[in-house]
């Protein structure tokens, strides 16, 4: 016999915390496994609650629950209000559940997290946040408040900068749970933190979403202590002082209704996107976000998958919408859509306006052949001006992917300009490195980070100096070991030999005359065409004999 309180609180939870998946709500419930599964069985054969499937790059295939209109009435009855004061109360209606949905692969990592809580904080209070600084607030026993912010893949770093600032002038809560995607945004965001009046602790977001109950994963990181430690140890220092912001007022909404996931591509809803699409898909759309104008043999290297399979998924992606294929420069590209630059924004609460801005391909007259003048966006528009220099990057990191996974190694990391960049101070002024790109090599679990110049023509000899000289003040200081962890190489490549030569020589006087040694690697395409970039086609300054850099 199942106990009708595991499904009461199963309700409560699911008005309180929409699309929970049954692991979830067993931690959350604080209620035997067999009781829930058994609970969510009946509760969906009475219709009181409807499962979506979903899964995305971090988080396996799994079904989450969302209540019904005749749940949202099972509910009101139990608790003894209407159904216009849950919705006003509660994030169940029609508009929570747009934004929650487009919100899904986020919103699945911050569950987990809340449910790999220690046993005794699992009694948790939870509230969303539609807008504002933070994702979401939680409440623990004994009055604790915690803030949860995600840091997504396509979010600004000024602006995540900004939002965390706003989040210290509001009402502070005892503590801040960040979440980061990547090795390198984690450091920064630590930096962010230390600058700032809250108590906060750090997560790869990839290690949240696989950290199992408990909470005993060392995954937290705070910038005043080098030593990770687990959730349980983490929370023993929040007070019990701190109070969350106050979320905006929830005007008059409508009761939701159930979810079609049996529409056709072209008449699915922007919002039901994170459900219908595959990881495979949502992986390449952030590639394409990162890569504009990626050619499909450059995306099956970076991918590691044939031509067939790359040409399935962008298909979907483009019967969906959310991608587009162009002719740029006698070649076929692929790029987001604006609709696919908005599905990305809304996941990651960037601004939708702000990305179009920056990176819509949407020609600016329909009727015009597409060239870089015809292009909306002004970064897109930079990169087709300057497509040969734009898919040379991506060749040698396609090339180095591929070669890569041959000799056994993995390609982890390949960041594009906009988060390959680096600022720092030197002699009290700021400065910046902005390589091509940012990467990292790994094999047997040995890293090598790396920033990518591709010089694409021969420059003068003071060109050449003033090329080296924001890397000459950046490995001057601490920063490239603070920023990563290990000191990146500097890998620049020339169209010709003569130019490559030429840089050995500037580069190596510039060294010897600052008296800072940089890591670099200089080679030309030629040699990278035969010998490939894991290859003895690298040449490091003082030294004649080619050499492999990795």
């Amino acid at each position: 016999m199942i106990p009708r309180g595991c499904e009461n609180d199963i309700l409560r939870r699911l008005a309180e915390m929409p699309f929970l998946d049954r692991l979830e709500l067993v931690a959350l419930c604080r209620r035997a496994r067999s009781a829930v599964y058994a609970s969510m069985d009946r509760l969906a054969e009475r219709g009181t609650v409807q499962a979506v499937l979903h899964a995305s790059a971090l988080t396996c295939p799994t079904r989450r629950y969302c209540l019904t209109p005749y749940g949202l009435e099972r509910l009101a009855e139990l608790e003894g209000v209407s159904v216009e004061e849950l919705l006003a109360s509660r994030p169940v209606s029609a508009r929570w559940q747009r934004v929650l949905l487009e919100r899904l692969d986020a919103l699945a990592v911050i569950y987990r997290t809340a449910a790999s809580f220690p046993q005794a904080e699992r009694s948790l209070g939870f509230r969303w946040h539609r807008s504002g600084t933070l994702d979401a607030g939680i409440t623990l026993p004994g009055g604790r408040t915690l803030a949860v912010v995600r840091m997504g893949n396509a979010a600004d770093r000024t602006a995540f900068a900004k939002r965390l600032w706003r989040l210290s002038q509001e009402a502070r809560p005892g503590a801040v749970l960040l979440l980061a995607p990547d090795e390198v945004r984690l450091r920064q965001v630590s930096r962010m933190l230390d600058n700032l009046p809250l108590l906060g602790f750090i997560a790869l977001e990839g290690d949240a979403a696989r950290a199992g109950n408990g909470g005993e994963a060392r995954i937290w990181r705070s910038p005043g202590s080098p030593a990770p430690s687990d959730l349980g140890e983490a929370l023993e220092y929040v007070p019990s002082s701190g109070e969350l912001p106050e979320p905006a007022p929830t005007p008059v909404e409508a009761v939701p209704t159930e979810l079609r996931l049996d529409l056709p591509d072209d008449k699915v809803p922007p919002h039901l996107l994170p459900v219908l699409l595959k990881p495979a898909e949502k992986r390449l759309l952030d590639l394409l976000h990162d890569w504009p104008w990626l050619t499909p043999p450059h995306l099956q290297q970076l991918l590691g998958v044939n031509h067939s399979r790359v040409y399935q998924v962008s298909e979907r992606l483009k019967s969906l919408g959310l991608a587009l294929a162009v002719n740029a420069g006698g070649k076929r590209c692929l790029v987001l859509s604006d609709a696919g630059l908005a599905f990305l924004a809304r996941r990651d609460r960037s601004a939708v306006g702000v990305a179009r801005q920056r990176w819509s391909a949407a020609p600016v007259d329909s009727e015009s052949p597409l060239d870089w003048r015809n292009v909306h966006g002004s970064r897109s528009r930079q990169l087709l001006r300057n497509l040969d220099h734009t898919q040379a990057v991506h060749w040698f990191l396609a090339e180095l992917a591929g070669q890569s996974r041959r000799l056994g190694c993995e390609l982890t990391r390949f960041d594009p300009p906009r988060r390959a960049s680096r600022f720092f101070r030197y002699n009290d002024r700021l400065h910046s490195v902005r390589p091509d790109a940012f990467g990292v090599v790994e094999r047997d679990g040995k890293q090598w980070p790396f920033f990518l110049e591709w010089k694409r023509r021969a420059v003068r000899p003071t060109t050449m100096a003033a090329r080296i000289a924001p890397y000459l003040r950046y490995y001057a200081n601490p920063r490239p070991l603070d920023d990563h962890g290990a000191i990146p190489y500097v890998l620049v490549v020339f169209d010709d030999d003569i130019a490559a030569g030429h840089f050995v020589r500037v580069a190596d006087k510039e060294m010897r005359r600052t008296g800072v040694r940089v890591p670099l690697w200089v080679s030309h395409r030629a040699a990278l065409e035969e010998l490939g970039p894991l290859g003895a086609a690298w040449q490091r300054p003082g030294s004649f004999q080619p050499q492999c850099a990795f």
